[in-house]
């Protein structure tokens, strides 16, 4: 759900101090979206893989899910916000998804949450991630397409600048900003059985508690945005107070919600 990434280009680093804001606001947008999907999947018993665990909201769900009998391991390529993951089944491991050692058929389903959009290696990545889940085993991958405000089609919509500036830079740094939609063909091909998407997309609004997320992701690449020349400080800030003006309206990023299950020997 955040950061688990071999690049150091990788835009929001969990490294930064702004980082627990942004995952704090990322957790409210959709932690509602992502437990609605893994309710059905995740069982008392189950064991569960988390990649890029953020600050562990994910974690903690699964950890009261699967209770006593099951088992979650959280990984992120920096687990300084995990710290406050306590229970005793869950075990937190830093790791690189693309690199670093993975139990070969060992859990009953593997997540990730916007981690394989910042991956130039993410195909590579899901082909890991199935072979870490036993026979029958559910991969649940949830991943962004960039969507942006057309005012010329849509009366009303705002197409900000540092929004349009910031989805630039990630993918200067290696990311797919369409990788959401990509996915079901790519479980398809993989020999998933039962696999299946929805994308979930709303309209925000300034002022609302859903525009902190982007306020999130502003300040935390505010200094990568003005140097790299996309846009000028007055830009920026004028971005920054739309947020907080009902008037302004656009539309969030489709987060791609797409399963598939693992067939049997």
């Amino acid at each position: 759900m955040s950061s688990s990434v071999s690049e150091p280009e990788y835009v929001f680093d969990n490294a930064r101090s702004e980082a627990q804001t942004r995952l704090t606001a990322l957790e409210a947008f959709y932690d509602p979206v992502t437990i609605r999907h893994l309710e059905p999947v995740v069982t008392p018993g189950s064991h569960c893989l988390e990649v890029g665990a953020g600050s562990g909201s994910i974690a903690r769900w699964m950890s009261g899910r699967v209770g006593p009998t099951g088992r979650v391991v959280a990984t992120d390529i920096n687990t300084r916000l995990l710290a406050s993951v306590a229970a005793s089944n869950v075990e937190v491991r830093q790791h690189n998804i693309v690199s670093d050692p993975l139990e070969a058929g060992a859990f009953d389903l593997a997540h990730t949450r916007l981690v394989l959009v910042h991956l130039p290696e993410r195909k590579h990545v899901v082909e890991r991630l199935i072979a870490a889940l036993k026979p029958g085993g559910w991969l649940v991958l949830q991943e962004f397409e960039s969507v942006r405000a057309d005012p010329a089609t849509f009366e009303g919509e705002h197409l900000l600048k540092t929004l349009v500036a910031m989805q630039d830079l990630m993918v200067d740094r290696g990311a797919d900003n369409k990788f959401g939609r990509r996915l079901f063909p790519i479980l398809s091909s993989a020999g998933l059985d039962e696999v299946a998407a929805e994308g979930h997309i709303i309209l925000l609004q300034g002022g609302r508690p859903e525009a902190e997320l982007l306020r999130a992701n502003f300040s935390q690449l505010h200094e990568a945005l003005i140097t790299s020349g996309r846009l000028t400080e007055q830009e920026f800030s004028e971005d920054v107070a739309r947020l907080d003006d009902p008037a302004i309206i656009w539309p969030s990023q489709i987060l791609w919600t797409v399963r598939g299950r693992k067939r049997g020997p």
